[in-house]
């Protein structure tokens, strides 16, 4: 009985706590304070922010004009940091702010328990209204966590069909300068997946089979010229890797090229098409067939490599009979034991 009476005195001291909570939520000079309280971490929070802007401006600009990569990734994730700092910064004062006018307009308090229960059925209410900014919030914070990508790095999201320069990360969502110049918000909760161009490049290689080497060395060079340069696009021109004689007159050349993300077409489709119209062109065409592209980025060509020569190797195959049989051998020339 002394439980149940005890139970009836809790959910009493709940209901009077919510009931003060409503009148002083609707209170005028308690949602006063509150404005005043949100407002004054809002004026903050935009202070802290444009002071962390310009800091991370100037780490940008650092790293634009450092040499070294090691030096250019730790600016990148200093500036990853800063703006990540940002978000944090503004969530910490809105907290406080409501904080700070709970305990104002609520001076003398109530049970612990009471407490406890109010502030129970308060957050089931609230997050059942804030379920999906929860959600964007976690999904951020994890990705955060995890360091999918930083501020500067080039992206794609499949879905939704994204791709350009993070310039922005928040605990919410994502800003992305997109290839035509566009800017773009991605909530965090959508992305299942992202690709992250390594290095900020793209590393082609064009393959071609010919009949005189010289030639298509020069044939190269006339290409480079005839293809778009520039940061953007053609980052580095197409540059001859590797001769292979196979015989009877048939020169196997390698050329690797590197394109901003996006602008792979430069290498894969135009450069495939100015090779053939310029050997039309020649008196004596000197491609034995049309050149082909592929992906050479030397990282994944190890890792392919070492995958294709783990799996040709053979698997050993334990004979336990074999194992077994010395110490069955063993055991019967063993002397047995005397009665």
């Amino acid at each position: 009985m002394e439980q149940l009476s005890q139970t009836q005195n809790t959910v009493e001291q709940t209901k009077t706590v919510l009931q003060r909570i409503g009148e002083s939520v609707f209170d005028g000079k308690s949602l006063l304070i509150l404005l005043a309280s949100l407002a004054t971490a809002m004026i903050v929070g935009a202070v802290m922010a444009q002071i962390l802007r310009g800091l991370s401006r100037s780490i940008a600009k650092a790293a634009d004009v450092s040499t070294d990569l090691a030096t250019v990734n730790r600016l990148r994730r200093l500036e990853t940091s800063t703006i990540i700092a940002i978000a944090i910064i503004r969530l910490f004062l809105l907290v406080v702010a409501v904080y700070f006018w709970w305990v104002y307009t609520h001076e003398g308090g109530s049970r612990p328990s009471a407490v406890i229960g109010a502030g129970a059925l308060t957050a089931v209410l609230l997050g059942g209204m804030l379920t999906p900014l929860l959600r964007d919030f976690s999904f951020g914070a994890g990705m955060m966590a995890e360091r999918w990508f930083g501020v500067g790095d080039l992206i794609s999201i499949d879905f939704p069909n994204v791709q350009g320069v993070v310039e922005r990360i928040t605990l919410r969502s994502t800003r992305i300068r997109g290839l035509n110049g566009e800017i773009i918000w991605v909530a965090n909760q959508t992305m299942n997946g992202v690709r992250v161009a390594q290095k900020g490049v793209r590393l082609t290689a064009v393959e071609l089979f010919v009949t005189d080497p010289e030639a298509a060395k020069k044939m190269v060079d006339r290409v480079n010229k005839l293809l778009p340069g520039g940061l953007s696009l053609l980052v580095a021109p197409l540059r001859i890797v590797e001769i292979a004689d196979r015989g009877d007159a048939i020169w196997h050349i390698t050329a690797i090229g590197e394109t901003a993300p996006g602008r792979e077409w430069i290498l894969e489709k135009t450069a495939l098409e100015t090779f053939i119209k310029l050997d039309e062109k020649r008196k004596k065409p000197i491609l034995i067939v049309d050149p082909i592209a592929r992906y050479a980025d030397p990282d994944m060509e190890r890792q392919l490599a070492r995958a294709v020569r783990n799996a040709r190797k053979k698997r050993r195959r334990i004979n336990y009979r074999q194992a077994i049989k010395p110490l069955v051998t063993k055991g019967k020339k063993s002397p047995s034991s005397k009665p």
